[in-house]
């Protein structure tokens, strides 16, 4: 990816250049609105999901102290960094509204019945999610290209959240020294949440978008199912299949033989699915 102009500078994820934005260029693209919105959402909401993960792993001083420390700040930065953007360059769209009724439905989503049955199983379905918001940002770095602040705002909340897939691989094979789980369970929470991902979150957060943008077209669920389509085919073009399928296959620790030997195939698997 051929790094933007603002990636060169000093800025970070509390103080974004926001009067750099040609808005003139950028308010038009109903694209970047709608996937800077729901990601927004996402993010904003990510201290529900926090604190349900803490309580889940109560006793284990060292994940916990992690988790408020540093991963929910990081999170709720994304947040806030992706609401001020949209707030800026669409100033009549009404972030709060929307945010509240995408609150509202996600949290009676999220809940602790939803986690897996031990915390290292968990631990490994983090990776999952982390792989999906690391690639997420990645994809719309590149497609954000020409407008820069957005570009290097995906960016950098990339790199948080390739980090954040370290730590929670970390954790799990702390757990896994301890308790082996066994590939066949690993690949079940793995594949468990890939599922979910894909029915979940995304399109919640860009449905109350939708509906706060569009109120007239609140009831025509075609209308959304083909902009859902569309945004989805426009981030294809630019998903990170390689880097996907690297940080999914690796909670599975197989032997190095097997992982190159696999590696390929599901590579070109995945491409030819997103086509």
């Amino acid at each position: 990816m051929q790094r933007p102009a603002s990636m060169a500078s000093t800025w970070n994820l509390d103080r974004i250049p926001l009067e750099s934005i040609d808005l003139q260029q950028v308010r038009c693209r109903e694209d970047l609105f709608y996937l800077a919105t729901a990601a927004s959402f996402i993010e904003s909401g990510s201290d529900l999901y926090t604190r349900n993960l803490i309580r889940y792993c109560t006793g284990e001083t060292e994940l916990v102290d992690w988790l408020q420390n540093r991963w929910e700040p990081e999170e709720m930065r994304h947040g806030r960094a992706l609401s001020a953007y949209v707030r800026h360059v669409w100033p009549k769209f009404d972030w709060e509204r929307a945010f509240a009724a995408f609150f509202e439905d996600y949290s009676r989503q999220c809940t602790l019945d939803e986690f897996e049955p031990t915390p290292g199983l968990e631990m490994a379905a983090r990776c999952v999610i982390e792989t999906g918001t690391a690639t997420f940002y990645q994809a719309l770095a590149e497609h954000a290209a020409e407008e820069p602040v957005l570009a290097g705002l995906a960016s950098r909340i990339r790199a948080d959240e390739i980090d954040h897939y370290k730590h929670f691989y970390r954790y799990f094979r702390q757990y896994r020294a301890g308790q082996p789980p066994g590939r066949l369970r690993v690949l079940t929470a793995l594949g468990r949440r890939v599922l979910e991902a894909r029915r979940g979150d995304a399109e919640c957060a860009l449905w109350h978008a939708f509906t706060v943008r569009q109120p007239e077209a609140a009831s025509d669920k075609a209308s959304f199912q083909a902009l859902n389509a569309r945004l989805g085919q426009q981030l294809k073009r630019h998903y990170p299949v390689t880097m996907a399928v690297k940080m999914l296959l690796k909670p599975l620790d197989l032997p190095t033989a097997l992982t190159r030997a696999v590696q390929g195939p599901l590579i070109r698997a995945a491409r030819w699915a997103l086509r």
